[in-house]
């Protein structure tokens, strides 16, 4: 429980985290690089990633402690045994399962599932989750996410959709926890080009934007 805790104040205190999900395999460490150049500390490998397992692995061995790995596309109990044996230090779900979040928890790591109404968010919150994935955010807007903290404070929220580094401040300042992005941060044109240096600046862009939310 206390290593999860922590890592959950990790995940919090990052204000983001960063999707890589590929449709092919490519080299993931100098992305990776180039986007904890820019200050990203938090970075989710999706399971529908080729050889995702295969590439937290070799990220956890190589990155600084500091950084946390994560595994995201998460939908079953086997998948999040798997992530955790792989050296994932988070787990995220697209959806609400009671078994992936127990799964996650024996290893001692923090479980993000997905869900969309206040309903849904507060059962997830019951099973035992970390913080909750709102999935797909950005078509409800920042509002949506004031609406559901109003009557529910507790929760913890990682809108995910939608977020870009240049709005994930305000996303931060309506309530969110921390911010998930994808394609907004994490360029695959970039990466197959090798213009790496685009990632970096995205990177920069959204710790710039969290930072001055928080302020």
């Amino acid at each position: 429980m206390e290593n999860r805790s922590l890592l959950t104040k990790k995940l919090i205190t990052s204000g983001a985290i960063a999707v890589l999900r590929l449709q092919e395999a490519l080299p993931l460490k100098p992305a990776v690089d180039a986007l904890i150049h820019g200050g990203v500390t938090v970075l989710e490998i999706t399971l529908t990633t080729p050889d995702a397992l295969t590439s937290i692995e070799t990220l956890r061995k190589s990155c600084d402690a500091e950084i946390l790995i994560g595994a995201g596309s998460v939908i079953t109990e086997k998948q999040a045994h798997a992530a955790a044996a792989a050296g994932a230090d988070f787990i995220v779900c697209p959806i609400t399962r009671k078994d992936v979040i127990h799964a996650g928890h024996a290893h001692g790591l923090p479980v993000l599932p997905g869900a969309l109404t206040p309903t849904e968010i507060q059962i997830a919150h019951e099973y035992g989750a970390d913080m909750v994935k709102v999935f797909p955010a950005g078509q409800l807007g920042l509002g949506y996410i004031r609406a559901i903290l109003a009557p529910l404070p507790h929760l913890k929220l990682v809108p995910t959709g939608g977020v870009t580094p240049e709005n994930a401040g305000e996303w931060i300042r309506a309530g969110a926890a921390a911010v998930g992005l994808g394609n907004a941060l994490f360029d695959t044109e970039a990466v197959q080009s090798g213009q790496l240096s685009i990632l970096t600046e995205h990177a920069r862009t959204l710790h710039a934007s969290i930072a001055k939310a928080r302020q």
